[in-house]
């Protein structure tokens, strides 16, 4: 295990855990943190031991979100903090694009509160596992400060009226509403957490790596497209998939009846 203090790195087989460790901060997406995860994203992009990423938290708070001391320290800089809000807003989105860009499936881990940016960083990732007494919010309209870079994440996960719903209100919803949004995957009692966690992980790993990269590139890819241009990029897709080694021996494995040798 790693530690660059508010950021645990551990690798364990394929599966590396990047946990927020600043529970006192309500694990907050302070400039520290977000430099440390966006390194660790960037350093296990071309890791060939690393099938899956699961990120984590210490405490009671999956993320609280920006660390509003810290933005609100840089109101008395001579720009009344626009250039470290500008740095912040960025690094942020590049931690996200970080996560949505990355080539192996990133999996939250939710405990407990995800708020504002904290709520982005779920949605950010591919997939979420979270607990029955997790809650989320996204709810700077509150405080006069609308949820912009949150919107983008909520806006691509969950359907409009939904995502709206959580801007424009603010509200807090539970890990049930959090289901039906389709921001969350799944929901378990707290003890189970690290079993279903795993099991996810334990799956993903007997996969093809290359499916899975070129499948997650693919569907960030053409959900974007019109329907005929998503058609066209995802045949091409299919054909470069189709002459990878991994495929025929994937497909070769099938049709003998045995398990394939990725």
């Amino acid at each position: 295990m790693s530690s660059s203090n508010c950021l645990l790195s551990r690798s364990e087989g394929h599966v590396l855990t990047l946990t927020l460790n600043e529970p006192d901060q309500r694990n907050a997406l302070s400039e520290a943190m977000l430099r440390a995860l966006h390194e660790a994203l960037l350093k296990s992009y071309d890791d060939p031991e690393i099938k899956v990423i699961v990120i984590a938290a210490k405490g009671g708070t999956f993320s609280s979100g920006h660390n509003l001391k810290e933005l609100t320290e840089h109101r008395a800089d001579k720009d009344k903090g626009k250039d470290f809000f500008q740095t912040i807003m960025q690094l942020c989105a590049k931690v996200m694009q970080a996560i949505v860009n990355h080539p192996r499936p990133v999996i939250a881990k939710v405990q407990g509160m995800a708020t504002a940016a904290g709520c982005q960083l779920v949605a950010s990732c591919d997939l979420a596992i979270a607990t029955d007494n997790s809650r989320f919010c996204t709810p700077g309209v509150n405080i006069g400060l609308f949820c912009s870079t949150p919107m983008v994440a909520l806006s691509r996960n969950m359907p409009h009226k939904q995502a709206m719903q959580m801007l424009l209100l603010g509200d807090v919803i539970d890990a049930e509403m959090a289901l039906s949004y389709g921001l969350i995957n799944q929901i378990v009692a707290p003890d189970k957490l690290d079993e279903a966690v795993d099991s996810y992980c334990e799956r993903l790993c007997h996969k093809s790596a290359v499916a899975l990269k070129i499948g997650k590139q693919a569907f960030y890819q053409q959900v974007e497209m019109p329907l005929a241009k998503a058609y066209e990029f995802s045949c091409e897709v299919m054909v470069k998939n189709m002459l990878h080694m991994e495929a025929e021996e994937g497909i070769n494995a099938f049709l003998d009846k045995r398990p394939p040798k990725f």
